[in-house]
């Protein structure tokens, strides 16, 4: 019977929004009906309200949406959603200060003396705007009244003119900042958790392990990640939609003619140029380059876009002498601010060690001298118009219902999962052949066929959190996040152009003159809906396009992972087979140097540390070695293994799904109470059936290829065969490098340690001839500034003894006097080897330090530098399958 309602909910939810319902109330409607139809049959026919229901109760579920949707928001972590007022807010600003008509008519100046120049400046506003305003409809009127008339005059072919103008209209949901991609990796966080929890399961069920290592977990995204990934897809339609444009002119130019430039290329007209591209260009930076710099997180980047539009609609609606001075003070304070950050320590908490008072104060008044000029350009929009009040009345509407829409979201998809949707999708997805691009292709082409109806929001937040999960915890092709958001995005990009119910043709329509017909419109979207999906083929078939920038992103910042990150180690592994074997003769060479170098003056642990470390060296290229040769092992024998192995998983899936049945068959069976006649024959069929399910479950497992038990233990050998060679391997590298590292920071610090011996010598003077709590103080200020220098335990811990015979209960002022000269030996002996090793053997230990540094010791470094963090940011811009683990 779920499966009744369940269709109930879907057809009714089609329905409702078909007829043109409002979504906000068309979702939970539909939900909150379906639900209480359920709990009616349920209390009619089965003298039970819950009985069809996969578990819980009505009322557990219709709560279930809010509860979800509070705990999800109501966290003060979870503030990506913040950002979505402040960008629309952003977006519509803009829009009043006629952005977007400057722009098309500064671009087709600058275009349009070429073939197809009109169309070409339409894609360039377009680009533009998506990047600033990201205003689909306010973008496609602007267009329409200013440049369809233009394209119209000069001949322009009616569908050429209408799809450009429909298509660079619609950049604004891909090329960030994009509402649609906020709400996607928004969806996608929650949809991340559930994959990992499928995949944790399914590696349990294959291993029987409760802790899946790290390196095989689902990788998550966040919205500053979709915005970079977003980034290079968005160019590529843009440049396609140029590339066709050109190539429609040349074929037919009587159809893309060019245009004859109006008035002379003279400084004015460079002027108006660059005070129409610019700015924006600026904003794009401001909102863009702080995301992508690691500056600023995406609700933080939508602030400074907020303020940024709001100075840009200052002067532009401004037309008096001082037009451009808030924008001006306000460049001028940012740039003060950049110089100061840049030169100083502005850090308010850690002023009592770097005392930039005087950079601080500048600074503070830097920012009181931007929110003036803030306060200026917003003064004016809110006298201009009214501007700066319809702008924040249209944001909260705007808002407002993005937010009660993910609220009935919430429900619905709570309704989908009570009567057991989730499985079935799951079920029948997992069922497909050709395995993870089978369940993908179909999805897209649901997702597709689903924007000819419904709009991008409504797609957004219904259908992504339902095959999100699934798509995501398969590990065969191990998918990221933010790859399969941005393809998302594309494939919802086209909502806005198919028919009937595509949005931008409206939006056009309404304002295009009658001469131009609906039907060339609709011959005019085609191309670019078919470039859009040609683009989702690109970036399909070349996942770097999105997955690379948000990698080097993160492997340059500041907050970096370590080398050490599981998610890194393949990569890292990578990097180190194809560096190590190159300079295995220079690191040999380097330590037959030191080998012939006196080392017998150093401490003895010392010494026989560096023995230790050298040995580890030259052992570290044979394990190496053997390291690969396992690997390649298991590359040769993955041919032959992983047939059975996907055989076995499917049959595995089956089982799940049989016995998830007989689950729902048991909850029945539960329900179906008491000597009733009816209620008897009822356990009587559900027992039948149960029998049945188990027979089938029995047939499936007898499935199981022969030979699996012993090609998964022969496969598991190889595994832990590499995984013995890979810790052999890092024991002997790292452990040696950090040997290394130590010793030369230790040699170092000779001439500090050098110094501190006339400290050591009037503390230790104190003992026996000043008060002795004075002479522990002494001892203990020495200590702290020896506790900063590299190897200063053994100097340290001397004198920790003499200070504890000093104080306390067991002080012994003899002992103190015996510890006392012993103190001062050791001080003096480390600041002589240290200065002999300083002389002698701190040159080759700093050469063979650093050319093993990104090699052998790369694993110990605190974050990847420059080179070995891109290398590493490109290889994990491409998927790997880790099914094999599972």
């Amino acid at each position: 019977m779920e499966i009744i309602f369940l269709a109930i909910l879907v057809v009714m939810m089609m329905f409702t929004l078909g007829v043109g319902f409002p979504v906000a109330f068309a979702l939970p409607g539909s939900a909150i009906v379906t639900i209480g139809l359920a709990a009616g049959a349920g209390w009619l026919f089965m003298d039970n309200p819950n009985a069809f229901f996969m578990s819980g109760s009505a009322v557990e579920w219709l709560s279930a949406g809010v509860t979800n949707f509070r705990g999800i928001y109501w966290e003060a972590e979870r503030d990506t959603l913040i950002a979505i007022p402040l960008f629309i807010f952003m977006g519509i600003m803009l829009q009043r200060s006629k952005i977007a008509e400057e722009l098309l008519v500064t671009m087709a100046k600058l275009f349009g003396s070429m073939p197809g120049g009109l169309g070409i400046s339409v894609v360039v506003v377009g680009a533009l705007l998506a990047a600033t305003t990201g205003v689909v409809g306010a973008t496609v009127v602007a267009m329409g009244l200013i440049s369809l008339p233009a394209m119209m005059r000069n001949n322009y072919s009616q569908p050429l003119a209408t799809g450009t103008i429909l298509a660079s209209g619609t950049l604004g949901q891909i090329i960030p900042p994009s509402i649609v991609l906020i709400i996607l990796a928004d969806q996608l966080s929650s949809a991340t958790d559930l994959a990992g929890q499928l995949r944790l399961a399914e590696y349990r069920e294959a291993t029987g392990q409760f802790a899946m290592p790290s390196e095989l977990a689902v990788v998550p995204t966040s919205a500053g990640d979709m915005f970079m990934g977003a980034l290079f897809p968005g160019l590529v339609l843009v440049g396609l939609y140029i590339l066709y444009i050109l190539v429609f002119a040349l074929i037919r130019p009587s159809s893309a003619p060019a245009v004859p430039t109006i008035g002379a290329r003279n400084a004015a007209f460079w002027r108006d140029v660059f005070f129409a591209v610019v700015p924006p260009l600026v904003l794009i930076f401001l909102v863009l380059g702080s995301i992508i710099l690691g500056v600023a997180t995406v609700t933080q980047a939508g602030a400074v876009g907020a303020m940024g539009a709001t100075v840009m609609a200052g002067y532009k609606l401004h037309s008096g002498p001082r037009r451009f001075w808030p924008a001006i003070i306000s460049l001028a304070s940012l740039v003060v601010i950049w110089q100061l950050h840049v030169n100083f320590n502005l850090n308010v908490r850690q002023l009592d060690r770097s005392g930039d008072y005087l950079a601080v104060y500048a600074a503070a008044a830097a920012v009181v001298v931007l929110l003036l000029a803030l306060g200026w350009s917003a003064l004016r929009t809110m006298r201009i118009n009214d501007t700066l009040n319809a702008v924040m009345l249209e944001t909260a509407k705007t808002s407002a219902l993005v937010f009660i829409i993910l609220l009935g979201a919430a429900m619905l998809i709570s309704a989908f999962r009570a009567f057991g949707g989730e499985h079935l999708v799951k079920d029948y997805l997992t069922g497909l052949p050709g395995g993870f691009w089978g369940q993908f292709v179909i999805v897209m082409i649901v997702i597709f066929l689903l924007g000819f109806f419904l709009d991008f929001i409504e797609i957004a937040i219904v259908v992504v959190p339902i095959v999100a999960p699934i798509l995501l915890m398969n590990p065969e092709a191990n998918i990221s996040a933010v790859w399969l958001g941005v393809m998302i995005g594309i494939n919802i990009q086209t909502s806005f152009l198919t028919p009937p119910f595509g949005f931008a043709l409206f939006y056009l329509r309404g304002v295009a003159e009658r001469t131009v017909k609906t039907i060339n419109m609709y011959k005019g979207v085609v191309p670019f809906i078919l470039m859009q999906l040609g683009a989702l083929v690109i970036v399909g078939y070349y996942p770097p396009l999105v997955n690379y920038l948000p990698a080097r992103v993160a492997l340059l910042s500041d907050n970096a992972p370590p080398p050490r990150n599981p998610r890194l180690q393949y990569c890292v592994e990578e990097i180190l087979a194809e560096r190590i074997p190159a300079q295995e003769s220079a690191v040999r060479a380097m330590i037959a140097d030191l080998r012939t170098l006196d080392r017998d003056f150093l401490p003895a642990d010392r010494r026989q540390a560096l023995d230790r470390a050298l040995e580890g060296y030259e052992n570290a290229f044979p394990r190496l070695a053997d390291l690969r040769q396992s690997q390649q092992a298991i590359v040769d024998a993955t041919p032959d293994y992983q047939p059975l192995h996907r055989e076995v998983r499917d049959i595995r899936r089956e089982r799940e799904r049989l016995e998830r049945l007989i689950d729902g068959l048991e909850r029945q069976m539960r329900i179906h109470r008491g000597d009733a006649p009816d209620a008897a024959a009822a356990r009587e069929r559900i027992t039948d059936r149960i029998a049945a399910l188990r027979g089938e479950i029995e047939a499936v497992e007898a499935e199981t290829p022969d030979g699996w038990d012993q090609a998964q233990a022969t496969f598991q050998a190889l595994n832990r065969a590499e995984q013995d060679a890979r810790r052999d391997f890092r024991m002997a590298a790292e452990q040696s490098y950090t040997v290394l590292r130590e010793l030369v920071a230790e040699i170092g610090a000779a001439e500090q340690i050098a110094a501190l011996v006339p400290d050591v010598e009037a503390a230790v003077a104190l003992v026996g001839t000043a008060d002795p709590e004075e002479a522990a103080e002494a001892i203990q200020e020495v200590e702290r500034e020896v506790g900063l220098l590299a190897g200063g335990a053994v100097l340290r811990s001397a004198l920790g003894d003499v200070r504890n015979a000093l104080t306390g209960r067991r002080a012994s002022p003899e002992r103190a006097g015996e510890l006392a000269p012993e103190a001062l030996e050791v001080a003096r002996s480390e600041a002589e080897w240290r200065s002999r090793a300083g002389d002698e053997l701190l040159a080759n230990l700093q050469r063979l330090e650093a050319e093993t540094r990104n090699t052998l010791g790369l694993r110990e470094q605190d974050r990847l530098e420059r080179g070995p963090a891109l290398q590493v940011a490109a290889c994990l811009a491409h998927h790997r399958d880790v099914s094999l683990s599972f």
